[in-house]
């Protein structure tokens, strides 16, 4: 999946299955409301109108379900069609996995979605999340060839119709920010240490022309950023806070993003057993997130200011490490008792939050991170979302849906 080109069109155009093999992709409902002449042009000849409403027929999503068409070159996937109210309607929780597992083999493929308007987003962002970046697999460091897929959306519904230009470059840009997040999330730590992030960021800020600002080491002890300091001081790699800054003539508002970049947790001293451990590396996964959405986000000419504040450290074991008991002076000068070196996130992210607040004094702070055990207190996992004001609860609860996050944990 490392070397494959992803590219979002209006129009894919025609070609035969043993050409350019192809996967239909959507609710059944959305499926069935398809033409003939809307899915011929990408199966005719081997596939006839009858054979393609025989395998609709044949569809009982369970959640999920699909049906080959024609030998290995063609295929029709359904996603769920019943959703809860905690469920985005798109359903693209499920994509993912059937676009992983149904796409036909090839170097140069099609997948047509199949959705309502309001739902394309999330699809995007959801097949991207098929096709990651990273690999160490031997076999594929022998494959050398570049390999072509194509995502044509067909929307049904009241807002049915080719999608605009625009449009296609703003899914363009989402799917490559989720592409970049996944890599650095699936990079082991011995390659994505404190100062291999520290590059990501970098490399963003170049193609963006943004100069990150970086306090590292021991000039976060000296500056006060006692949280982030305590937890990544015993690492090989000094731990760090890095923004970067975007900000527009113009602007009305500023607007932060911080993100738990913890890009490898022992737990300390209080330190996670052999079953509990592997797969730690994706605890930066907060502030990979937020590098993508920013990258994203700027190349679509946002108009605000906007900052992302990354909180980067591995909680590490050694000489230097955090004990229980030992106190912890934080950014905000409040005081912090240590009793788990393994409830680290809540320190680095309290420095970010409030260097947001008090150095970039923004007015709104968004924070996203993997905080697994605050999950678990709260009795269900789904976003957790403070607000003082009740309307801008809603309106972000009505967004989280469309871009598909859902009571039963979105990575």
């Amino acid at each position: 999946m490392a070397n494959v080109l992803l590219e979002f069109k209006a129009s894919a155009g025609d070609s035969e299955p043993q050409t350019r093999p192809v996967l239909f992709v959507g609710q059944l409902a959305n499926l069935q409301q398809l033409n003939w002449t809307q899915v011929k042009g990408k199966l005719q000849p081997v596939v006839t109108k009858e054979i393609w409403q025989a395998a609709l027929a044949s569809l009982n999503p369970n959640p999920t379900d699909s049906c080959p068409l024609y030998l290995s070159f063609a295929a029709v996937a359904a996603l769920p069609s019943r959703v809860s109210r905690h469920n985005s309607p798109s359903s693209a929780h499920f994509l993912t996995r059937l676009v992983r597992t149904c796409l036909p083999a090839g170097n140069n493929r099609c997948i047509v979605m199949v959705c309502e308007h309001s739902d394309v987003f999330a699809s995007a962002c959801a097949i991207a999340r098929a096709f990651p970046l990273f690999t160490r697999r031997s076999a594929s460091s022998r494959r050398t060839e570049k390999k072509h897929v194509t995502v044509e959306f067909v929307t049904v519904g009241q807002d049915s119709g080719p999608l605009e230009v625009s449009t296609l470059k703003c899914l363009a840009s989402a799917a490559d920010g989720v592409r970049l997040a996944a890599r650095i999330v699936d990079a082991p730590c011995s390659e994505m240490n404190t100062d291999d992030f520290l590059k990501e960021i970098k490399a963003v800020g170049n193609e963006l022309g943004i100069t990150p600002t970086i306090i590292r080491g021991e000039e976060l002890k000296q500056k006060g950023f006692g949280g982030i300091y305590g937890v990544g001081k015993a690492a090989q790699h000094p731990p760090a806070l890095a923004v970067l800054s975007h900000t527009p003539s113009g602007a009305t508002q500023a607007i932060a993003w911080v993100g738990k970049g913890i890009v490898y947790d022992t737990g300390g001293l209080s330190i996670k057993g052999k079953t509990t451990m592997p797969g730690m590396k994706r605890d930066c996964g907060g502030a990979a997130a937020i590098l993508g959405a920013f990258k994203a986000t700027v190349k679509q000419g946002f108009k605000d200011n906007l900052h992302a504040v990354f909180c980067l450290a591995e909680n590490s074991v050694g000489p230097t490490a955090t004990r229980p008991d030992d106190i912890h002076t934080l950014y905000s000068g409040k005081t912090v008792e240590i009793n788990n070196t393994d409830a680290e996130g809540r320190l680095v992210l309290s420095d970010g939050v409030v260097y947001a607040s008090k150095d970039l004094s923004a007015d709104i702070i968004l924070d996203m991170a993997t905080l697994t055990g605050a999950q678990v207190l709260t009795g269900s996992f789904r976003p957790q979302l403070c607000y003082i004001h009740l309307h801008v609860e809603e309106r972000h609860q009505n967004i989280s849906l469309l871009w598909g996050s859902r009571r039963k944990g979105t990575p």
